[in-house]
């Protein structure tokens, strides 16, 4: 049975290894409900799940020529509910990957790398206080 006090995570990575450890960060440090897709059409296929907040890769398309990238991905989830925040992820550190993400109303953007979890911890805090979630995000104690 759903724990509804949860907050209930996408997260849409085809880097398996990425995606993996991203997970297990948010597994350490909160207490979300979590599904992770490797395509953005596994992503859209289950927004009935009805996802809080949905981390979204940009790339999506670079193992599996021909899939969804992560901008059609975004347009598609925003059109079946604007109101779902989300983030976009990318390996590129470039003004015009940004933009596109924010042309298309992502929450934010963050690049991949080292301090990516914590940028993202802090957009999720933000995202939920602005969207004032009845859910509870409770992260634990920082680790020493």
């Amino acid at each position: 049975m759903n724990n509804n006090n949860k907050i209930k995570l996408f997260l849409v990575d085809d880097d398996a290894l990425f995606l993996k450890s991203l997970e297990i960060d948010f597994m350490e440090n909160a207490d979300f409900d979590i599904e992770t897709y490797a395509t953005g059409e596994l992503c859209i296929a289950n927004l009935s799940h009805k996802p809080d907040v949905i981390i979204l890769d940009y790339q999506l398309d670079v193992i599996e020529k021909g899939a969804m990238n992560g901008l059609e991905t975004l347009a598609k989830i925003k059109a079946f509910n604007p109101d779902i925040p989300v983030i976009m992820l990318s390996s590129q550190d470039k003004i015009e990957v940004a933009i596109n993400c924010m042309h298309l109303k992502a929450a934010d953007y963050v690049v991949k790398s080292e301090t990516a979890f914590m940028r993202l911890k802090k957009i999720i805090t933000a995202v939920l206080k602005f969207n004032k979630m009845e859910k509870q995000l409770n992260w634990y104690m920082e680790r020493m």
